[in-house]
């Protein structure tokens, strides 16, 4: 009997080993958030963060939030759940930390440049509502972390509704959790010898005279780039000989007739 009762428990401790971690269990580090665990990941964002105000900066959400899922939690000191927000929780009242300006986990902008460029959603100043000179004006920047919130929240209020009556104020509606990787100004096609800076107001030129949009289109392929090393005609897109077509380049005007306008160094390649 005494040799059947050793092995029920010798099983039954290696069954406690096997049994995965579940949303609810001891094994859980209760002292980190992650907007990526299996229970959060199924919420809506509202379901805890609230706009109350157009401040760039998020704010921590309130403790209904946390205690509708997590009240065993909330009542058991040994638990760490608190320091996520708070410092210092052996006080009466604990101070909240600052919230913080960068993040471990990713999470990308769901934006379409057609969209805005029409109707409401169109910004005063066109693309330049968005984008500020770059480079020595060369590039334009691109809107991110935190401080783009300023620009998005000139229109998405907190009580923003679209003309058909949806809600776009709340993080779900520009955030998902994937990777965002917006293309840096110093990215190859910045480098060619070309400035927007020259082709702006001055030119009596708009974005879109050279840049074509694709509604619902991927990030990387909202927008369409003119091919600038392109002297000979093509019917991919735009290109330097839409415009520059002899009659100003190439032999024309502008000093265009020096190659090297455009093409520099040893290689005489675009640089």
């Amino acid at each position: 009997m005494s040799h059947h009762i050793r092995v029920i428990c010798v099983s039954l401790v290696a069954l406690v080993f096997c049994v995965p971690a579940t949303s609810q269990g001891p094994e859980i580090d209760y002292s980190k958030f992650l907007h990526t665990s299996q229970r959060h990941s199924s919420l809506a964002c509202t379901s805890c963060h609230e706009r109350t105000d157009n401040s760039a900066t998020p704010r921590f959400p309130g403790h209904k939030a946390c205690t509708d899922c997590h009240r065993s939690q909330f009542t058991m000191p040994a638990i760490p759940m608190c320091l996520i927000c708070h410092s210092d929780t052996k006080s009466g009242n604990p101070p909240l930390k600052n919230f913080p300006t960068a993040f471990n986990e990713r999470f990308n902008v769901k934006f379409d440049h057609a969209q805005h460029n029409k109707g409401e959603a169109r910004p005063a100043q066109g693309c330049n509502g968005c984008h500020t000179p770059a480079n020595r004006r060369v590039a334009f920047s691109i809107p991110t972390n935190l401080a783009a919130h300023n620009g998005c929240y000139s229109c998405h209020t907190p009580s923003s509704k679209s003309s058909a009556g949806r809600e776009i104020a709340s993080c779900g509606v520009c955030h998902d959790q994937k990777p965002y990787r917006p293309t840096p100004v110093n990215a190859r096609s910045y480098r060619y010898a070309f400035s927007h800076g020259d082709h702006d107001v001055r030119e009596r030129l708009a974005c879109t005279d050279c840049h074509r949009l694709t509604a619902g289109a991927p990030q990387t392929r909202q927008v369409s780039s003119p091919a600038p090393a392109e002297h000979f005609v093509t019917t991919r897109g735009m290109t330097c000989l839409t415009c520059h077509n002899g009659k100003r380049s190439f032999g024309g005007d502008l000093a265009f007739k020096d190659c090297r306008r455009c093409h520099t160094g040893p290689t005489f390649n675009m640089p």
